[in-house]
């Protein structure tokens, strides 16, 4: 799957490097207290390496980099369905799935839809912020982009937006449950149950779903577990998301050609195939572990190489509209999020 030439090797060697470094950034306590993936981190020392030393850099670099940003990062989506089963989505159950379904598509549509009409945004801007915020944070916003054919600099737009709203959001959710939430009644009521299926189907990140929950003193099990299942079946839905958008771009297109292909994002099915194989269990648990801690650090290069394209130069004028429409997102997630749980969990 993963044709490699000569060429590419000495950005690809620099990619790894650099991405070590970020695995290892990641692991010191106080960064990992953070919920800072290597994923985020990865891009911000690729933007670092981009707008200080890309300038200086020999041009025979670009094709690892490249490779790293395009190639890998389809081949770590595709593993990343290692991480989910079709048994794990059940325990919620259907409610659960409801939830993740309703804020997915109703965060994707208000994103796109006031990126473009209000913030005047472009068009990829709008869809790669409303993918971060719908979705799962900076592996959705770099899934989406191989549909779009997106610049670099408009993934870490998007990228950054994901970091700050999921950054405030790890210390707001457990003020609110600690804060209103857990003692208060009727409308404002939630159980830990119904609390774990909010923020599963709210947070933007995994890293910070999961921060949520151990933040908050004595959390009741069942708060973790529904918290990161939720998460999970929102990443899911990432598949279908993407065959829908690329269905939608073909059509929507403003080429003549009526004999144009249709855009399929196949890694995005087999994504879903390896989900399907993930669900029969038949590796072992210690290889499964094995291949998401490999496909971690294929999607921190993947992230690493976005950021070693992106100029801050080239989306100055972009900023603004991305946090408005972004601010606009997460409003919607925590309020309309708020609203849509206790409706559907009763």
């Amino acid at each position: 799957m993963l044709k490699i030439n000569y060429s590419i090797f000495k950005g690809l060697i620099l990619v790894v490097i650099l991405s070590s470094i970020a695995t290892f950034i990641s692991i010191i306590p106080i960064i990992k207290n953070l919920g800072l993936s290597p994923l985020v981190i990865g891009i911000v020392i690729g933007i670092i390496y981009a707008n200080l030393l890309h300038h200086k850099a020999p041009m025979s670099l670009q094709s690892g980099i490249t490779f790293s940003a395009k190639k890998i990062l389809r081949f770590a989506i595709i593993l990343y369905g290692f991480r989910l089963t079709f048994q794990d989505i059940l325990t919620v159950g259907f409610d659960g799935f409801l939830v993740s379904l309703t804020m997915l598509t109703t965060t994707m549509i208000i994103g796109t839809y006031a990126g473009i009409k209000f913030f005047k945004l472009d068009r990829d801007t709008s869809i790669l912020t409303a993918s971060g915020a719908s979705v799962c944070g900076a592996a959705a916003v770099m899934a989406t982009e191989p549909v779009l054919k997106a610049d670099d600099a408009k993934v870490a737009i998007a990228v950054s937006m994901v970091v700050l709203f999921g950054t405030i959001s790890m210390f707001l959710y457990p003020v609110m449950y600690e804060g209103f939430i857990k003692d208060a009644t009727g409308f404002l009521h939630m159980t830990p149950s119904q609390f774990g299926i909010y923020v599963g189907g709210t947070i933007h990140e995994v890293a910070q779903v999961v921060a949520v929950p151990a933040s908050i003193p004595n959390t009741p099990e069942v708060m973790a577990h529904n918290a990161v299942i939720v998460k999970m079946t929102r990443v899911l839905l990432i598949a279908p998301m993407l065959i829908i958008l690329g269905l939608i771009l073909s059509f929507t297109s403003k080429t003549e050609d009526r004999n144009k292909k249709l855009t399929i994002p196949w890694f995005a099915v087999y994504f879903i195939l390896v989900v399907g194989f993930n669900s029969l269990h038949i590796l072992p648990i210690n290889v499964v572990n094995y291949i998401n801690k490999t496909d971690t650090f294929l999607l921190t290069m993947a992230m690493t190489a976005l950021g070693m394209g992106t100029i801050f130069s080239k989306f100055k004028t972009s900023g603004a509209g991305a946090f408005y429409v972004a601010l606009l997102m997460f409003v919607w997630l925590v309020v309309g999020g708020f609203i849509i749980t206790k409706v559907i969990i009763t």
